[in-house]
């Protein structure tokens, strides 16, 4: 991490929605607590830190790209040769988009490591116990997802957990285990739970926030009861949340922040969200360097199997034909949301919980609520085996284009059936090969 190192101007990293990291010499640099001073810098730091989660790195391209190309249902149509390698699952330490995720991971959890710094120090009179709390629950909220993340991503990674105030803050930090990583993940989401408010707020961090992402670590862990229990706690509360009619209904005519999300990323003509570039043809002013397989356009146009979920494609006209997702449109202005957790996850998470712990009837219900808000008819199978296998194909659509599918079939193992990856290590990806070089702590992951 030694190319984290000289991070000082933490104000213009936090505050400002600039895309392009800073690197400041040594004669350049402030110190982190003369940036947060008072109520007003501590806000504009925490949000900074959601501009972080949504820059082209992360979740506004890079990092979600990862999983879409590596996930079998997505081709990649351009002529750059990092992406076409994803596609290709043929990833090399020197794959720049790799690079690009990993980077912009970290510098979200750089800044999340200032703001739980510094703010619980302020003394500003308008800063009230709440505010206090709450950006603090904020930080440790994003921080978890972050670490969450990478160990989902490259496995046990290196915990980065105080802010850079000199250059021996980030020096001498191996790498921890896959389970001390996300042991640091359920850390990061207790003080949030405790720490923020339970309201509902579909663009920040709140204790439902907390309690979906829950949901989501404790089925990685195999630990079903409590997947169950925190997938209960968004799903029974139907006077916030609930799935959208039909599918099409949670993005579609330019809708944010519907009832259906649970955690999504706003953006804003000032800070877009390049989606719509990569997924939209020529025709309609995007690049269409991601589209639809031909695999993909088959489920989602079947009615047995799609559903009403084919709204998510559309098809240019002739000669051209091409498909392409339509998830991502709104040119010019790129305020498509980006969709880190919807309800409809929860109630498959909650369906494959009940699965495991043998309520085959309730998994079925959770199952097919997704179903019928898909106008498909319910699923009828009798055995774990099937309705697991039922549960996988309907991930596999009902979030087609939100980057689930390669992390899901890892997760499960049946990434070495389905895309015949038998390596344990092609599981993760690559720590980039800049980071090894700079720092003689980091260690690779075998394979690469």
């Amino acid at each position: 991490m030694k190319r984290f190192t000289y991070i000082y101007l933490a104000f213009l990293m936090l505050t400002t929605g600039c895309k392009k990291f800073l690197h400041v010499q040594p004669q350049q640099q402030v110190d982190a607590s003369v940036a947060i001073t008072d109520a007003v810098s501590a806000e504009a730091a925490v949000n900074g830190l959601y501009n972080r989660l949504g820059s082209d790195g992360y979740y506004g391209s890079n990092f979600i790209s990862l999983s879409y190309l590596m996930g079998g249902d997505i081709q990649w149509t351009g002529s750059q040769s990092a992406p076409a390698q994803i596609a290709a699952r043929a990833l090399t330490a020197d794959n720049s988009n790799v690079a690009s995720a990993w980077t912009a991971i970290y510098r979200t959890i750089l800044s999340a490591n200032y703001i739980i710094d510094i703010v619980p120090g302020l003394t500003d009179p308008l800063l009230t116990d709440a505010k206090r709390n709450q950006y603090q629950g904020e930080a440790y909220f994003i921080r978890a997802l972050a670490y969450f993340d990478l160990a989902r991503a490259w496995g046990g990674v290196q915990l980065i957990t105080r802010p850079t105030y000199s250059k021996s803050d980030q020096e001498g930090i191996r790498r921890s285990s896959v389970a001390e990583t996300y042991a640091q993940v359920l850390g990061d989401l207790d003080k949030a739970e405790a720490l923020l408010p339970v309201t509902v707020n579909r663009n920040k961090a709140t204790q439902k926030t907390v309690w979906a992402l829950k949901a989501r670590f404790y089925l990685y862990q195999r630990d079903w009861a409590k997947a169950e229990s925190y997938a209960s706690k968004i799903i029974d509360d139907a006077a916030n949340y609930k799935l959208l009619k039909p599918y099409s209904a949670f993005f579609a005519n330019n809708v944010t922040a519907t009832a259906e999300s649970v955690f999504e990323l706003g953006y804003s003509t000032s800070f877009k969200n390049g989606h719509y570039n990569w997924w939209l043809p020529p025709a309609l002013g995007g690049r269409r360097e991601w589209a639809p397989n031909g695999n993909l356009v088959t489920l989602l146009n079947d009615p047995a199997i799609g559903g009403n979920r084919n709204a998510l494609i559309a098809q240019t006209a002739p000669p051209g034909n091409l498909w392409y997702g339509k998830l991502y449109y709104r040119n010019p202005t790129g305020t498509d949301p980006a969709y880190l957790i919807r309800v409809a996850e929860l109630y498959l998470i909650r369906s494959e919980a009940r699965v495991q712990q043998s309520k085959l009837t309730e998994a079925l219900q959770d199952l097919n609520a997704v179903r019928e808000r898909a106008g498909l008819s319910p699923a009828t199978a009798t055995t774990t085996g099937d309705v697991l296998l039922d549960i996988e194909n309907e991930r596999r659509l009902e979030f087609a284009f939100e980057g689930d599918r390669w992390f899901n079939l890892v997760r499960t193992g049946s990434v070495k059936n389905v895309l015949n990856i038998t390596d344990p290590n092609k599981f993760v990806f690559p720590i980039p090969v800049s980071e090894i070089i700079a720092d003689k702590y980091l260690d690779p992951n075998l394979g690469y």
